[in-house]
């Protein structure tokens, strides 16, 4: 598995992002029933969110978020980078590792 942290910035006023935000949040349980997501959350201040994901490679992840509300409805932009976890808490073993993944 690959490793990835996904910076999302808004593209639309706040208001507009208040109103998908719900829609956004149910595609983003997709990622994590499917073993992809680790974390999630707004950025301080509001400009956009953070995303630390696994995918089996960065064309998947990409596909993946192609289906979510927020790139749907051209609201924010996202930029992919890929990263190695050499260094982590052991009860991430196994998440690192890709067990658990469906």
């Amino acid at each position: 598995m690959k490793h990835f942290l996904i910076d999302i910035e808004y593209s639309v006023p706040l208001e507009r992002i208040n109103e998908i935000v719900g829609e956004h949040r149910a595609f983003l349980q997709t990622g994590y029933d499917k073993g992809w997501l680790l974390m999630s959350g707004p950025k301080n201040p509001k400009t956009g969110g953070l995303i630390i994901a696994r995918a089996p490679s960065l064309e998947d992840i990409q596909r993946f978020f192609s289906h979510d509300p927020y790139q749907l409805k051209q609201a924010a932009v996202y930029t992919f980078r890929e990263f190695d976890p050499v260094k982590r808490q052991a009860f991430m073993e196994e998440w690192i590792a890709g067990i658990g993944e469906n």
